[in-house]
């Protein structure tokens, strides 16, 4: 166990739902803005050579294809493995953030 855990583990119940509550849904909207870019690059590639990655993968690349295809492949496939643990991620957040936020301890929360 590490220190913060320790820490973390003395605090109540209440305090400890309550951070997590926060700190999931500030966790939740990083993925998310993390998993738009990887989708908008992901996007980009695809139209920029009228595929999929998944289908260059299956044919491989073409052999009259220049150095820059095989550059992109590379960024290409970082931004799809980059999308699938993101959205993997954010499914797993989403199932805390849907317990909803403790606002009972901040009554100005809200207003």
């Amino acid at each position: 166990m590490t220190e913060i855990e320790k820490k973390f583990s003395t605090l109540p119940d209440k305090d400890r739902e309550t951070i997590i509550s926060y700190g999931a849904s500030l966790r939740l909207t990083s993925l998310k803005k993390r998993f738009f870019l990887a989708d908008q690059k992901v996007k980009f590639f695809e139209n920029q050579y009228k595929t999929t990655l998944e289908k260059v993968e299956a044919g491989g690349i073409p052999d009259d294809a220049h150095h820059e295809m095989h550059e992109d492949y590379i960024e290409w496939s970082h931004w799809v493995g980059a999308a699938k643990k993101c959205k993997k991620e954010i499914a797993l957040v989403q199932g805390i953030v849907q317990q909803g936020l403790r606002t009972e301890d901040f009554p100005y929360v809200g207003y």
